[in-house]
């Protein structure tokens, strides 16, 4: 894939970041190509993290395609292990928004990303949580991928967001696909669903996985550069 000749002038970067501050730190890995075309915030979906070897693919697949990448816990260490035992966050939509949103913040002011356009990648209910945050009024991201997400969980944030939004389900990821068809018709952004014939929900089967990140990095390259908008 050609980086778009658009991208902007970064020394390449790579490794371990923290985000937020000595009340509420979250961990990150920051991996920034030379010229980056723009920064993709990685929002995992529940019980998984920074760690997550299907995120890492997909995440070195967009580096390769031109992209700096942020991968990062939502929870801090404290909020995991009582997540293990509770389970009471994973589907706290708001406050998985609120973490994104922290750290993208936090890379508008980091001089090794503050050039750079911002896009979001949400696996499961990090998907939701992604929607939510692009919807703010104030929020300037420049595009959304959700991977066998559960962008229903957006609700009324739907219809607001505007940057351009790309759904990939696993045609055989069964109760997950009405749930996006369903989102999809409320989105009033450039939007697009992207089913991936026989994959299920954690895209498995050889040669699914792929498919996402050749589809996601392509989405990004396409519309991080520009600025997205609200069809007429």
């Amino acid at each position: 894939m050609e980086h778009p000749a658009t991208s902007h002038s970064t020394r390449p970067w790579a490794g371990e970041v923290g985000i937020g501050s000595d009340r509420l730190h979250l961990a990150g890995t920051l991996t920034v190509p030379a010229s980056a075309a723009g920064l993709v915030l990685f929002a995992h979906g529940s019980g998984s993290s920074r760690h997550s070897p299907r995120n890492r693919r997909v995440a070195e697949t967009m580096q390769r395609a031109g992209l700096a990448t942020l991968l990062f816990d939502l929870l801090t260490k404290a909020e995991e292990r009582d997540e293990e035992f509770t389970g009471h966050l994973r589907f706290d939509i708001g406050l998985l928004a609120s973490r994104l949103r922290l750290a993208t913040a936090w890379a508008g002011r980091d001089e090794r990303t503050a050039a750079l356009r911002v896009g979001y990648f949400g696996a499961s209910t990090g998907a939701a949580a992604a929607l939510v945050a692009a919807a703010d009024e104030e929020a300037d991201v420049g595009a959304v991928v959700s991977r066998g997400g559960r962008p229903d969980l957006a609700g009324d944030a739907l219809p607001r967001v505007q940057a351009p939004t790309l759904l990939i389900v696993g045609g055989a990821d069964e109760g997950v696909v009405p749930l996006n068809e369903e989102a999809l018709a409320r989105l009033r952004c450039t939007k697009r669903l992207e089913i991936v014939p026989g994959a299920t929900h954690l895209f498995e089967e050889p040669g699914a996985l792929d498919r996402v990140a050749d589809l996601a990095a392509r989405w990004f390259v396409e519309h991080l550069p520009d600025r997205g908008g609200i069809h007429d």
